[in-house]
């Protein structure tokens, strides 16, 4: 006698309410999971370059890039704060193209890394989330416009 396994309430209803059809899938989950980290991230990330509470970003920017940029480190990684709030915007509004974005932003901050010899790790942990940028984006890619808006 066959048996059939039933889906986890917990994960029945959260895929019910993102698609009330009822067809869920992992993409559909894993879709969901990323644009949101992708959305909610780089805001707040944007934000407290303006409010300091997480670190001194102002550490993070390398001295040739401090160079080039006009201004101080610190209206420097206010633009960055800027950019980073709207890239999470894009990706709200657009993943397919939001995903490729964040995925660029999150290369140029390892350049700007690596070329310091300093916070390897974060380099490290940026390019995780670069490839996990680069996975939203291909899953925004093979949905319908419908569940990518």
């Amino acid at each position: 006698m066959a048996t059939s396994h039933a889906p986890h309430p917990a994960a029945h209803n959260s895929a019910h309410h993102l698609f009330p059809d009822g067809s869920a899938t992992g993409a559909d989950r894993a879709f969901f999971l990323l644009r949101t980290v992708f959305v909610v991230a780089p805001i707040a990330f944007g934000l407290d370059k303006f409010f300091g509470l997480l670190t001194d970003w102002d550490a993070y920017l390398a001295p040739w890039i401090d160079n080039l940029v006009p201004g101080t480190a610190h209206q420097a990684m206010l633009l960055v704060g800027v950019v980073e709030i709207v890239a999470g915007l894009v990706v709200a509004i657009t993943p397919r193209f939001g995903g490729l974005l964040v995925a660029a932003w999150l290369a140029g901050i390892i350049v700007n890394l690596l070329t310091m010899g300093d916070y390897l790790d974060v380099a490290l942990r940026d390019f995780g989330l670069l490839v996990g940028a680069l996975a939203l984006a291909a899953l925004a890619w093979d949905r319908p416009r419908r569940h990518t808006s």
